[in-house]
C-alpha cells in the first residue's frame, strides 16, 4: 500500500462497479421485470442542497422543479445574493412559520474571512458557509481553520484543476486547518462531480484518458477525508442540461440521443465517487457551482441525475441517501 502524506494510507484495491454500469440498460430486460427501470427508483423525499434564488421564496425553482420534484421537497439549502443574506436571516428568525429553509448560505473569502460575516453567525436560524478554492496558502489554512472552528457545514467550491501539487496542497489545507478542533463539522465540494468536461472528447476514449485517470486517483485520495462530502450538480459542460420530455408528450430521438450520451458521462464520473465515497456521502443539488460555465434546468437536471444513479444499479436505501438523507444529516438542524 502507497503511503500518502500525514500517515494516510491509499486504500490497495477500491471496490469495482462493472462495466455494464456505465451502459444504458438492456429494453428487453426492462420489458421483463420493469421494477429495473430507473422509473421504479424515486426518492421518497428530496433535499435540495444547492438552490441559488434571487429571493427567500425560490420563486423561479419553484417553477422549473415541476410536480415530480417539486412534490418530493422537504428541504433546500438557500443560495441568495449577497444583499439579500442579512434580510432573510432576519425573516427566518422571526417567522414562526415552519421554513424548507434547512440553511441559507453565507460566503466568505478563503484567504481573507470578511468580519462582517461574524455578525451573520450570531443568527438563530441556520446557515452554512460557502468559499473558493484556487490555491492553498497560509492564509487559505487560517481562512478554513476560521470557518471550521464556527461548527458549521463548509462548502467549498474548487474553481481549479487538481494538479498533483495542487492536490497536495489540498491536502495539506484542510489537514493543517482541522487541528486541534475535536468535533469537524462537514466539508462539502462542489465542481468535481461532475467535473468540467469537454464534451468533444469521444467517450470510446474517455476510459483510458488522461485527465479521466487522473480524476479517479484524486477522488480517492479526498475520499480518505471522513468528513468530506461531494455535491452532484449540473455540469459545467459549456451545455444546457438536455430536455427532460413531460409524460406522455413525443420525444425526439436527438433528444432521447443527447440525454443517454449526458447520462453515459454522467456515470462514468459518479462510478468512481461511489466507489470510493460510498453514497452515504454524495449529496444532490439541482443549481450549479458559482464556476460553473453550463446552464441548467432544475426539473431536467433532477431526472437526469436520478436516472444516472439509478442506472448504476443501486438499491432504494443509495436514492434515498443522496437525493434526502445525507443532506438533511449535513444541513438539518441538530
Amino acid at each position: 500500500m502507497a503511503t500518502l502524506r500525514h500517515g494516510r494510507k491509499f486504500p490497495k484495491d477500491l471496490p469495482k462497479l462493472p462495466s455494464s454500469a456505465f451502459s444504458p440498460p438492456d429494453s428487453s430486460a426492462l420489458d421483463a421485470n420493469p421494477l429495473l427501470s430507473p422509473n421504479a427508483l424515486q426518492p421518497a423525499q428530496v433535499v435540495d442542497a444547492n438552490v441559488v434564488s434571487n429571493d427567500i421564496n425560490y420563486s423561479q425553482w419553484k417553477k422549473e422543479a415541476g410536480q415530480n420534484l417539486g412534490s418530493k421537497i422537504r428541504g433546500v439549502v438557500l443560495s441568495l445574493p449577497a444583499s439579500e443574506i442579512h434580510a432573510a436571516l432576519k425573516e427566518l428568525d422571526s417567522s414562526s412559520k415552519e421554513s424548507q429553509v434547512l440553511s441559507v448560505i453565507v460566503p466568505f473569502d478563503l484567504e481573507v474571512p470578511d468580519t462582517a460575516v461574524e455578525e451573520l453567525l450570531a443568527s438563530s436560524a441556520a446557515l452554512s458557509l460557502s468559499t473558493v478554492f484556487n490555491t492553498s496558502s497560509p492564509n487559505s489554512i487560517k481562512g478554513l481553520n476560521w470557518a471550521l472552528n464556527h461548527g458549521r457545514p463548509v462548502d467549498i467550491d474548487i474553481q481549479a484543476t487538481l494538479s498533483d501539487s495542487l492536490l497536495e496542497g489540498f491536502e495539506d489545507m484542510i489537514t493543517s486547518a482541522s487541528v486541534d478542533i475535536k468535533n469537524l463539522p462537514p466539508i462539502i465540494l462542489s465542481n468535481i462531480l461532475p467535473p468540467p468536461h469537454d464534451l468533444d472528447l469521444p467517450i470510446v476514449k474517455l476510459m483510458n484518458h488522461p485527465t479521466y485517470l487522473a480524476f479517479q486517483s484524486r477522488i480517492a485520495v479526498l475520499s480518505l477525508f471522513p468528513n468530506v462530502y461531494v455535491k452532484f450538480l449540473p455540469p459545467s459542460w459549456d451545455a444546457p442540461t438536455p430536455q427532460t420530455p413531460f409524460p406522455g408528450s413525443p420525444i425526439e430521438p436527438a433528444d432521447v440521443q443527447q440525454q443517454r450520451e449526458w447520462k453515459r458521462r454522467i456515470k462514468m464520473y459518479l462510478g468512481p465517487v461511489m466507489e470510493a465515497f460510498g453514497y452515504e456521502r454524495i449529496i444532490f443539488g439541482s443549481s450549479p457551482s458559482a464556476s460553473s460555465r453550463g446552464r441548467a434546468h432544475v426539473g431536467n437536471w433532477y431526472e437526469i441525475a436520478r436516472e444516472s444513479l439509478a442506472e448504476l444499479g443501486i438499491e432504494q436505501a443509495s436514492v434515498d441517501a443522496v437525493f434526502f438523507d445525507n443532506a438533511q444529516k449535513v444541513y438539518g438542524k441538530k
